[in-house]
Parts: C-alpha cells; sequence; structure tokens
C-alpha cells in the first residue's frame, strides 16, 4: 500500500459526525473559566475536548447502526457536511480570534499582566498531539474489543460476545491504567515527596534555641521529625518583637506566640501523634493563653503562613496553635493513597486537645478553635461529632477554601437563602455560619453572632471549592448571575467541556496571585479571624493599617 493509499484509508476511518462534534467542542474549550491558562495547557485541554467530543460522535453513530435506523444516501450526506464543515470552521476561527482577548479580561480580573498572544500553533500543536495519543489508546480498545468478540462468537451468540468481549477490555484497560501505570506513579510521587519532606533547609528554617519552641532542647519532639512543612512553621512564626512593631503595640501588651507541630516522624501511631501534641501543649504553658487554635494542616503538612501570621498579630501573641501531620503528599494524592488517615489524625488531635480543654475551669481554659486551609479544612470539619461537644462547646470554627466534596460545606450552600448566590451564599440569620471572600461581609448578617461560630473564606474563582462533577451535564450553580467579582462574564458553560475545564482548574489552582483561586491573602485571613474573635482591642482604622504595612512588605 502507497504511502497515498494509506493516507487515505487512515482519513476515511474517522467519523465524520465525531470530528464535527470534537472541533465545536475544541472552540468551546478557548473560552475563559476559572483560572487563567498558558497556551500549551490550553492545547491539551483542547486536545481532550476534541477527543471527547469525537468519542460522543462515535458512540451516537455506533448506537444509530445498533438501533438499525436508516443512514443518509451518500450524495445526501455530502450535500448536508459542507454546512456542518463551514460551521465548524467558522466557531474556531472565531474562537481563536477571541481566545486572547478572553484570557486578558479574565487575567485583569486577577491582575495580572496581559499576554500577547493566545499561541494559536502552540494551542494547536498539543491539541494535537493529546488527540492523537488518545486516539491511539481508543483504537487500541477497540481493536483488542473486536479480537476477543472474534474469539466469543465461535462459542457464543454474537451479541452476547460483543458485549462479554467490552466488559473484558474495559476490566483489562482498567487494570493496565489502575493496577500498573497508577501503582508506579504513586510510588514515584511518594519518593519525590518522602525525600522533599526529610529535607532540612538550615537557611529559612533554622532549629530554634527557644526553649518554648518546638524542637528546641527541652522540647518533647526532635527537629529532624518535624517534616520539611512542621520545621517552617515553627521557624517562620513572628515573634513578640515583631508582633508589637506591626500592631503599634507596647511590650506588654505582646506575648510570644506559641505554635507546635507534630511531624509524621515524630510517632508510630497516629493517637501517640495526638498524644504528644497535647504533652508538647502542658509544657509551653500552651493553655494558659487567652486563644488556641486548632489547625488541621493540609496534604503536605503545610499551615498556611498567611493565615497564622494574620492570627498571632491580630491576637497580639496571645495565641498557642497545635498541627499534627498526617501526609506528607500533595492533597489530591493524600486522598487518593489513604483518605481515612487525614480525618483519624484530625480526630485523635481533636479528642486528645478537646478533652483536655474541657476539663478545665471555664473561666481559666482558652477559647478554642479549629481552622483549616483546603484539605486541611475538610478534615477539621470531620475531626468531631456534634455529640461529642454539644454539652460544651468548642468557640468556633474558621474553614478556608474548603473542598468541593466538604460536606457541611455542600449541605449549608444547598440550604443558602433563596437570591443570595452559590459562590457567597447567607445561611438562615447568620448568627451560626458566615461567608466571605476578598471583600469582607462578615457584618452584613441580619442577625448577631451566637454563642458559636462558623466562617467560610472562600473565593469565587476557587475551582478546589467550586469544581463541579454535575457540570458534565449542567451548568453550575455558581455560574449562575451574578457572578464572583473574579470570574470571567465570558465563562459559558458548555455540557462536557465545561467539566473538563473545570478538571484542569482544578490542577491549577494555585497559580493565580495571591488573592485569587485557591491562594488565599493576609487581609482575608485578618478579616476572618477578626470576625471570629471579635478582634479584642482593635478599631476597623488599626486592622486596615495592619493590612496596609503587610501589604507594603509585598
Amino acid at each position: 500500500m502507497s504511502a497515498r493509499q494509506a493516507l487515505s484509508a487512515l482519513l476515511r476511518s474517522f467519523t465524520v459526525l465525531g470530528l464535527l462534534l470534537g472541533t465545536l467542542f475544541v472552540a468551546a474549550s478557548l473560552t475563559p473559566s476559572l483560572v487563567p491558562r498558558h497556551p500549551a495547557v490550553q492545547g491539551m485541554l483542547s486536545g481532550l475536548c476534541f477527543a471527547a467530543g469525537y468519542g460522543i460522535g462515535v458512540l451516537v453513530q455506533a448506537l444509530w447502526r445498533l438501533l438499525q435506523l436508516p443512514e443518509p444516501r451518500a450524495e445526501t450526506m455530502i450535500w448536508r457536511r459542507a454546512p456542518a464543515l463551514l460551521l465548524c470552521l467558522g466557531a474556531i476561527s472565531y474562537a481563536l480570534w477571541r481566545a486572547n482577548e478572553w484570557q486578558n479580561r479574565l487575567r485583569a480580573l486577577m491582575q495580572l499582566a496581559p499576554q500577547d498572544s493566545a499561541g494559536p500553533f502552540t494551542i494547536a500543536g498539543v491539541a494535537l498531539l493529546t488527540f492523537a495519543l488518545l486516539l491511539l489508546i481508543g483504537r487500541a480498545f477497540d481493536w483488542v474489543k473486536q479480537g476477543i468478540a472474534a474469539r466469543l462468537k465461535r462459542q457464543v451468540p454474537g451479541p452476547v460476545a460483543v458485549l462479554t468481549a467490552l466488559g473484558l477490555t474495559a476490566w483489562l484497560f482498567y487494570s493496565i491504567g489502575n493496577g500498573v501505570l497508577v501503582r508506579a506513579g504513586m510510588h514515584a510521587f511518594d519518593a519525590s515527596y518522602r525525600r522533599l519532606d526529610a529535607l532540612i533547609e538550615d537557611d529559612s528554617s533554622p532549629r530554634p534555641s527557644d526553649p518554648l519552641k518546638v524542637g528546641a532542647p527541652g522540647s518533647l519532639l526532635k527537629w529532624e521529625d518535624l517534616g520539611r512543612a512542621g520545621r517552617r512553621v515553627i521557624a517562620a512564626g513572628p515573634d513578640r518583637a515583631a508582633i508589637a512593631q506591626m500592631t503599634d503595640s507596647s511590650a506588654a501588651q505582646v506575648k510570644e506566640p506559641l505554635r507546635v507541630y507534630v511531624g509524621l516522624n515524630s510517632a508510630d501511631t497516629v493517637e501517640a501523634r495526638a498524644q504528644l501534641a497535647l504533652a508538647e501543649l502542658k509544657r509551653i504553658g500552651a493553655f494558659e493563653r487567652s486563644n488556641m487554635v486548632i489547625v488541621t494542616p493540609t496534604g503536605t503538612g503545610w499551615v498556611d503562613p498567611e493565615s497564622q501570621t494574620a492570627l498571632e498579630y491580630l491576637l497580639r501573641g496571645d495565641v498557642a496553635s497545635v498541627s499534627v501531620q498526617y501526609s506528607y503528599l500533595a492533597s489530591w494524592l493524600a486522598l487518593l493513597a489513604d483518605p481515612e488517615l487525614g480525618r483519624d489524625t484530625a480526630r485523635a488531635t481533636f479528642t486528645a486537645v478537646y478533652d483536655h480543654w474541657r476539663s478545665l475551669p471555664r473561666d481559666k481554659r482558652p477559647k478554642l478553635y479549629l481552622h483549616g486551609l483546603s484539605l486541611g479544612s475538610l478534615n477539621s470539619d470531620l475531626s468531631h461529632d456534634l455529640h461529642q461537644v454539644i454539652g460544651d462547646p468548642y468557640d468556633g470554627a474558621f474553614w478556608a477554601g474548603p473542598p468541593f466534596a466538604s460536606e457541611t460545606w455542600n449541605l449549608v450552600t444547598a440550604q443558602r437563602k433563596a437570591g443570595t448566590p452559590a459562590w457567597l451564599p447567607e445561611f438562615r440569620d447568620g448568627s451560626v455560619i458566615r461567608f466571605t471572600a476578598q471583600v469582607n461581609r462578615l457584618n452584613q448578617a441580619p442577625a448577631a453572632w451566637g454563642p458559636y461560630r462558623v466562617i467560610y473564606l472562600q473565593y469565587a474563582s476557587d475551582a478546589v471549592s467550586f469544581f463541579d462533577p454535575g457540570a458534565l451535564w449542567r451548568r453550575p450553580a455558581w455560574l449562575q448571575a451574578p457572578l464572583g467579582p473574579d470570574v470571567s462574564p465570558d465563562f459559558v458553560w458548555v455540557p462536557v467541556v465545561t467539566f473538563l475545564q473545570l478538571t484542569i482548574d482544578l490542577m491549577l489552582a494555585t497559580t493565580p496571585p495571591l488573592g485569587y483561586g485557591h491562594l488565599y491573602a493576609f487581609e482575608h485571613y485578618l478579616d476572618g479571624w477578626a470576625g471570629l474573635t471579635d478582634a479584642p482591642g482593635w478599631t476597623p482604622e488599626q486592622l486596615q493599617a495592619l493590612k496596609n504595612k503587610i501589604a507594603a512588605r509585598r
């Protein structure tokens, strides 16, 4: 067979309906979503969308033939293809022409400099490579299925053979993908993150000498066992002098903030790590402070310094925080590897601290709060149940960037007050649960705060919170007007395409600048902590002055 004949046979093997749908999906993929996209990322997304549209076209054609519906004659198909092809070419040309403008309008919302070009050649090249790879996998699947079906047809009727072959092929490909590729990937990620967690950076995380610091002489915890994230938490905190300077306070008004962090290697079991945390809190006199916060870290063990410094400045150091690491993997990997470990660690830590806290006289114990970002928010929410605390509740919780799978967050959002947007809902009278974003809305509730408070900080552009599996077939509630201030007005819902866009956004959630996406800023944390604690000794003007100082430092 000549090269020309081979090329002709290859072109005839494509399904026309699939190519048309794939082209329309590519055009739709160029519209903006929650996160600005680099041309290479856009190319991968467009390739995925092309493959999805093509696959749907192939499925529709196969179903049509399975139902033995009449197919149009060849001359009719030629007459109908021309307008369809022109429509698709027009759609993709228009999308490519507008793509750079769409991306720049989204970038402007996030205070990013405009890009010069959407990179159409990069997009086209990466898209074709992505589609070719997925097409190759799809055709390999079909080849294996047909081979199995041909053998089975000697023993069983044709339809049974085809269905059985389809199931066996799906099982085979799943086993290869999940059992071989995923396992190899997880081992590689585990080794990489383990080495990173063990890395000791003396320049940025020096070992403390103050006996009130974890890992210092006299501490119950070894500096080497804290992990990279834990060492950074302990070494990076502002000291008493820094707090006094930033808050314009006298030395007598400020205390040295206390931070306890227990690393994954500090003990062999979850319970032992929780008890170590409690013992260290007791050793440094943490329960003598006016405030205590149980901070559940992210999957890597990371605690957002923007949040911790905002808390310590606000309370002028009169606070102790405690965190216990449950993983060194990225949050999504931690969920895949062992989704229960984070929950179990959060529960053990809460139980150890809470049981001791409630044993203290009410007028002698600190106010107790919970906090977490991202996966830490989800696990913090799961750290206790109503029956455990209803007799003597802690004072409140502050959860930032709650993942889309968070049960309480989903329940409250679904039961929001009619007319309020899903990205910033109002729940009942606001006496218990309030939401805020870049603009502080915590003081706009119709009712006063009750004795127990829950605050959610979330950005409308945060795909970790607003990824919606249902976007595959329906418009997400948060995409209905009014849109969030950091969501592009050009964002339109397209079945399947929007789901793939949000999947990419989820992977890129930490790439926008601070204050957008999944990167939460000091000033917004400060608003949240002020709402939770009533900001003792602060006026609104003083809080704004502190924000201005932090902004000037950046």
